[in-house]
């Protein structure tokens, strides 16, 4: 496609990624975001063997390895010790030497930003965008900036502003609902008293369907380069947010709690004063009909959001970005770009869609049995090579397909 001038509307994962490839093919791209400024926000997410792959593609992966933490597998287990889950990239068909990255958000935008900043673009930050509206010959982007209304024509949009957006087009939203349960997080160094957390897995506990925690070894985010950090995630419902951030919480029971399902986290647990020190994650689950109409498309959590069960948010994002950039780049206008792209990712997308919400209400329900369910499947699946594997494809990010 000859030069375009590009808004793409969010800087997480997939809008700073796609910026960057597209201005490195020589589009003239402008990001539009919401926030001040890149600051060191957000928990830790686990990078894929798709998403480091994605990575090396664009260049990025070395700089990504300077503040990684690298995981081998996810392992978890019951309150009584049982392990259910023993998910390893050594399970892949081409297994060797194939990892994970725990990461913190923060630092993967820091990656994807020094990136696109050797691009030429523009970046309007502490920006509102109120509408877009388009024409069969551009799309008009309005927005708030210092206080003053604008409005900017560009020859496509790209929504990748999270799950929540309210900028992607209504006519190809086919499902958008908040998951019932979300949950609390919370990120402390990494400190020798807890130096059975400091190995290359995941690991989560559970007691039943109700009860999961999790705890990430997220490596470090930039400009503190000796500490080593770890993400804790208590999953919870939605509506028992609330309490914890108004002061009318349990917190003692709660450590206690936590304390006698995973006793290693007992020096982090003597580490929290209040409640208020852990955050609220909510999740979407927003399907789309297409991906990109007339001269808007949607990446990202905007355009496929859903449970973090299998930790595919930020890898979808990054091949989102990737597929964006060569479907535009092989067309000859935007029609065909949203076609190419939904060539490329639609398998995907509907699989871990699909598998998201088949998984979740096993890890995060009070359905009876629900938990019984999972306890008693996992193992039998890691009991046999062929399911060990496409356990390990599915949660490496490179499934295509149910079969």
């Amino acid at each position: 496609m000859k030069k375009q001038r590009i808004a793409v509307i969010g800087a997480g994962t997939a809008g700073l990624a796609a910026a960057m490839l597209l201005g490195r093919q020589g589009h003239d791209v402008t990001v539009i975001e919401r926030a001040e400024a890149l600051t060191a926000v957000g928990a830790g997410i686990l990078l894929q063997p798709s998403g480091i792959g994605a990575l090396a593609e664009f260049g990025c992966l070395d700089h990504m390895l300077q503040y990684g933490h690298r995981v081998d597998a996810l392992h978890g287990q019951t309150r009584s010790g049982r392990v259910i889950m023993q998910v390893e990239y050594a399970h892949l068909k081409d297994g060797r030497d194939i990892f994970g990255l725990g990461v913190h958000r923060a630092a993967l935008c820091h990656v994807l930003d020094t990136a696109l900043a050797g691009v030429s673009h523009r970046r309007w930050f502490a920006c509102e965008v109120n509408a877009i509206e388009q024409t069969a010959s551009e799309a008009v982007v309005s927005f708030q900036r210092e206080g003053q209304a604008h409005r900017e024509a560009f020859d496509a949009v790209l929504v990748a502003n999270g799950s929540a957006s309210k900028l992607r087009p209504q006519a190809l939203v086919r499902y958008d609902r908040q998951y019932p349960w979300g949950a609390m997080w919370l990120v402390r160094p990494l400190t020798a008293s807890l130096a059975s957390l400091d190995r290359p897995h995941l690991q989560q506990r559970y007691d039943g369907s109700a009860v999961m925690l999790g705890a990430l070894p997220t490596g470090r985010v930039p400009g503190d380069a000796g500490t080593q950090l770890l993400s804790l995630f208590w999953s919870l419902p939605v509506a028992d947010m609330p309490p914890w951030q108004s002061g009318h919480f349990d917190l003692a029971t709660w450590k206690n709690q936590v304390a006698a399902l995973w006793p290693e986290l007992s020096p982090l647990m003597g580490s929290i004063q209040s409640a208020t020190e852990l955050l609220p994650a909510t999740y979407r689950d927003v399907i789309l009909s297409r991906w990109g109409a007339g001269r808007i498309g949607v990446i990202g959590d905007a355009a496929h959001a859903m449970s973090p069960q299998l930790g595919q948010g930020a890898n979808m994002a990054l091949l989102d970005a990737s597929a964006i950039a060569r479907a535009v780049a092989a067309s000859d206008d935007w029609e065909g770009a949203w076609a190419r792209f939904a060539s490329e990712r639609s398998g995907s997308i509907r699989f871990y869609q699909g598998m998201s919400r088949l998984l979740t209400p096993l890890f995060q329900s009070r359905i009876t049995g629900a938990g019984f369910v999972r306890d008693l499947a996992l193992p039998i699946s890691h009991l046999v090579p062929w399911l060990r594997q496409q356990m390990a494809e599915t949660v490496s990010g490179r499934k295509q397909k149910w079969l």
